[in-house]
């Protein structure tokens, strides 16, 4: 069975996901997803290139999915743009 792990894209500094990634693919897992929503899906792309142009050249992107979620506020509810990478070696 394929190690799958999931990386949640927050408020940390860029290079902490990225270094976070290196480390778990160098630790054999075979495939890493990314997941980001709203204004850090942005964030999300930049560590899947800085990953894959600076750390590990071989690294492909599987897929990418991208959704809408529906979230409950204060105001009621609102959309979410979300965004799904999904990386192996």
């Amino acid at each position: 069975m394929a190690e799958l792990s999931i990386i949640y894209v927050g408020k940390k500094p860029t290079m902490n996901y990225v270094l976070a990634i290196v480390t778990q693919f160098n630790n054999n897992v075979e495939q890493i997803t990314i997941k980001a929503r709203g204004k850090s899906i942005s964030k999300a792309v930049d560590i899947a290139e800085i990953t894959k142009h600076k750390f590990i050249k071989e690294l492909k992107y599987q897929s990418i999915k991208l959704d809408t979620e529906v979230m409950e506020g204060e105001r009621g509810q609102s959309n979410v743009s979300s965004i799904e990478i999904l990386l192996t070696r």
